[in-house]
């Protein structure tokens, strides 16, 4: 058999053939099926012949197959290239083609206001013609259905209501109220007849929407919801739905009863105590508050789901919550905290006032005012859509007003008119008079005159009456007796008792003046304060600061201060003169001193700030401080001039003490101590120096010691002109005024330590021969001193007569030295010395640091106004 040509031995099959062309590789192809398709008929020849296995089929089969596809690539990579070269031209043919159809529609296409002209015009007459339409429309059908309710058929409005659904139920609505208002308009002999078939049915229909809301509410389905309120938003306003909504609220049900307050010992057992701290919380209010912002919270997202208008229905609900869970709550509150003291109800009542606020605050940020009447039957009009005109409602205001008028309504029975102030103002006097009454009662027993009609007297009156004070009703004792009878009965106050030892007896500590004291004082009055910046008008303010202001200056200084200077003047005036003074007095001043300043300061910082906002106030306010201060400055000049004049007349009396024989001893026997009225008159002037040093500094302490000390200077004077004095007891006159001048030396005061020193070189003539007396005196301080002056002193030398020195004869027997004429202490004690007390006691705090006065609020800026005077209790640093 012959072998035939290899081309042919292994030529592709003609199936084969058919596959390995352009057309089988469009659309979807499978690379697996298609080599299946290549070797699938190989693969069966080799398998019927017998044999090992023969590869070079496959091999050349492939390498045909792979030729014919390179074939077959080269001729899409030539028609690709023809084809991307066409469309470049046709694109550029198409660009061209079209620039000049842009510039040819440009050129013939007419300006927009030609063609938007017509389109409006057209609008606005298809709009007026379906808004004619729709009125002939709604005109025919209420005369159609005011027909039919003068037949009192109602089939089509039972059709509407009953099988209308949701819309049928809204267009019912929409006609019954203009059927309403149509039939009260109608004048007709049938007229009544209609209306009156009208208002059944209309009572009939708002029965049934209320009842279908009703259970919507109690299966708790806002969508229905949500449709009655619509309906009969349309229908009525609406009223009666949000009257259901509200009064069916759990909130509301089961509180109407009586408000139990819970009875926390941490607030109500310190309540009464002003030294305690006002409560800041109160459990049962803070936990109502609590659950109103949780369900306003939670009713707010309601009501926006269900009614169109939310604003108005979270302002009902607001108002039920106001008039009926605060009110109450409030009210059995504040009853409660009368009945314990007139502080407790102060208290009570500013923490429920700042607590309230704090709640209004937070439920006006609940306002829903931009969602107020979402539901509208008119859609905006063609025109308005192509205008692009649109309107949004602005933020309103109602629920905050709203808020603020609710508030305003609670606390008015508390706060309007002068109720607040006059019941503060009488509550800080009751404080007051409790705590300084062992003071006055002390200093009223040890006075001289107890006259009526004091501050205590006054304060104590207000409070018997307060006590007897009964209900005109019941006949009880009202809960402000009882708090006035308690007050009575702490303070040991007893105005029917018999007899004066059924009440509190002082001791002399309850006396004294204490800076601890007015501490309490002014931080009681700092409360008061703190709860009249929260509770007053913002236009009462400076006018309440001010009756406060008087109050503290009634009770602080006349009843304090000036009580003790007072009794401190009586006590220096009733005292027998041939006892020595009583220099401890003067710790009176010290502490008028620390008091005053610290008072000062106080009204400085805390309370003319507060009347800013009036000019006419702070005036007044500054000259009736310094009214007060002037008074209690007179007072104190008073004691020092007193207590001055007192200690000269013991001097005088020391004084009177000297022996016509101390001077000239007899046979020259000197002893060799001081005579007995130079050491009283020294011990004298050494506790007054002490005591000066003490209880004084500054200005006071120096114009004290100074009066003493020239006073004393002068009586010494006089005193060496009575006495005769020998060559030998002129020693002992010369250490006697050493002795004088080491103590005056002690007060540290230039002008006394001159007069003294002339009084020792005056001294030294009695201890000179007779010869060197004109040499003496020409050679120190007694040169400027005319011989005559001194002539009544050598006359008292045992060897006067004997001599004589040239100019002292024929000269007159004036006064030595020049006397001090009428400069009493009152007069360096004036408002030029004690001001600058204030000054010198800047840099003292005394307590301050215990003071805490309450964060008052900014106040708005004001003119400035002239500073206050600086005050007489100014001392330095206090003496050691």
């Amino acid at each position: 058999m012959a072998k035939q040509p290899q081309n042919q031995l292994y030529a592709l099959d003609p199936a084969l053939e058919a596959r390995l062309t352009l057309s089988s590789f469009e659309d979807k192809f499978d690379l697996k099926e298609f080599i299946g398709s290549v070797s699938d008929k190989l693969i069966a020849k080799s398998q019927e012949e017998p044999g090992p296995f023969t590869p070079v089929p496959f091999i050349r089969t492939f390498e045909s197959v792979v030729d014919r596809l390179i074939t077959i690539r080269k001729d899409l990579q030539q028609r690709t290239e023809q084809m991307e070269k066409s469309v470049k031209q046709a694109e550029r043919e198409f660009s061209t083609r079209m620039k000049g159809l842009n510039d040819n529609f440009e050129a013939s296409i007419l300006p927009p206001s030609s063609i938007s002209s017509p389109i409006a015009g057209g609008l606005q007459i298809l709009e007026s013609v379906h808004a004619s339409r729709l009125r002939a429309q709604a005109a025919h059908d209420l005369i159609d259905f005011y027909i039919q309710f003068s037949r009192n058929d109602v089939t089509k409005l039972d059709v509407l209501r009953k099988e209308g659904g949701k819309e049928g139920r809204m267009k019912l609505a929409i006609l019954l109220r203009r059927m309403k208002t149509t039939a009260k308009e109608v004048d007709i002999p049938i007229a009544e007849q209609v209306k009156e078939n009208v208002d059944k049915y209309c009572e009939k229909f708002e029965k049934d929407m209320l009842r279908l809301f009703d259970r919507s509410y109690r299966k708790g389905d806002p969508t229905m919801m949500a449709h009655c309120a619509k309906v009969l938003l349309e229908f009525n306003g609406g009223d009666t739905c949000v009257r259901i909504y509200v009064n069916q609220h759990t909130f509301f049900i089961g509180k109407s009863g009586e408000v139990k307050i819970p009875d926390a010992d941490e607030v109500w057992e310190p309540l009464p105590d002003p030294d305690e701290p006002p409560p800041a919380n109160e459990p049962g209010l803070a936990k109502l508050y609590r659950e109103i912002k949780s369900t306003v919270g939670e009713e707010v997202k309601i009501v926006e789901h269900v009614f169109p208008n939310p604003g108005s229905v979270v302002q009902i609900f607001l108002m039920r919550v106001f008039a009926q869970s605060i009110q109450q709550y409030l009210e059995a509150l504040l009853n409660r905290a009368a009945a314990v003291s007139a502080l407790a109800f102060l208290r009570i009542l500013k923490l429920a006032h700042a607590q309230t606020t704090s709640l209004v605050e937070f439920l006006k940020s609940y306002d829903p005012s931009t969602a107020l009447f979402r539901y509208n039957e008119n859609k905006p009009s063609a025109t308005s859509r192509l205008n692009n005109q649109s309107s949004t409602p602005g933020p309103s205001v109602a629920l905050s007003m709203m808020l603020d008028g609710a508030m305003e309504e609670l606390f008015v029975p508390y706060t309007e008119g002068q109720r607040y102030i006059e019941k503060e103002l009488k509550s800080l006097s009751e404080l007051y008079i409790l705590n300084l009454y062992p003071f006055g009662k002390w200093h009223e027993s040890v006075s001289r005159s107890k006259t009526s009609g004091g501050f205590f007297d006054r304060m104590k009156n207000q409070l018997a009456s307060t006590a007897a004070a009964t209900s005109s009703v019941t006949g009880n004792a009202t809960a402000t007796a009882q708090a006035a009878q308690a007050l009575l009965k702490y303070s040991g106050i007893n105005p029917n008792a018999a007899n004066k030892e059924s009440e509190y007896q002082p001791v002399e500590d309850d006396g004294k003046l204490k800076v601890e004291v007015a501490e309490k004082m002014l931080k009681w009055h700092a409360e008061s304060i703190g709860r009249c910046v929260e509770l007053s008008a913002q236009g009462d303010l400076p006018k309440n600061v001010f009756s406060l202001m008087r109050t503290l200056s009634d009770a602080i200084g006349r009843g304090y201060v000036e009580t003790a200077l007072e009794t401190a003047q009586n006590r220096l005036d009733t005292r027998d003169p041939k006892l020595e003074p009583e220099y401890s007095i003067l710790s009176v001043i010290r502490q008028v001193e620390l008091i005053c300043h610290l008072w000062q300061q106080y009204v400085s910082v805390a309370l003319l700030p507060l009347a800013s906002s009036s000019i006419v106030v702070r005036r007044e306010m500054a000259l009736f401080n310094n009214q007060v201060i002037n008074r209690i400055e007179g007072l104190t000049t008073g004691v020092l001039q007193r207590l001055a004049d007192a200690t000269v007349k013991w001097l005088t009396t020391q004084l009177g003490k000297q022996k016509k024989t101390d001077f000239k001893p007899r046979n020259d026997d000197l002893s060799q101590t001081n005579t007995e009225a130079c050491q009283a008159s020294c011990n004298t002037l050494k506790k007054v120096h002490e005591a000066a040093k003490e209880f004084l500094s500054g200005g006071n302490q120096e114009s004290f010691l100074m009066e003493i000390g020239v006073n004393f200077h002068s009586l010494l004077l006089d005193h060496l002109k009575k006495f005769p004095v020998s060559a030998t007891g002129g020693v002992a006159l010369a250490r006697d005024l050493r002795s004088y001048q080491e103590a005056a030396q002690r007060f540290n005061i230039p002008i006394v330590d001159e007069r003294f020193e002339f009084l020792r070189l005056l001294g030294n003539l009695f201890m000179l021969p007779h010869d060197a007396i004109k040499q003496y005196t020409e050679d120190n301080a007694l040169g400027g001193v005319d011989l005559g002056l001194l002539k009544p002193y050598l006359m008292q030398r045992s060897d006067w007569g004997s001599f004589s020195i040239a100019g002292m004869d024929g000269s007159s027997d004036p006064t030595p030295v020049e006397q001090d004429t009428g400069t009493g202490l009152m007069e360096r004690f004036g408002s030029g010395r004690l001001g600058t007390m204030m000054k010198e006691l800047e840099n003292l705090r005394i307590g301050t640091e215990d003071l805490k006065l309450p964060s008052l609020p900014t106040m708005p800026t004001m003119p400035s106004m002239p500073s206050m005077p600086s005050r007489p209790f100014g001392l330095g640093a206090p003496s050691a």
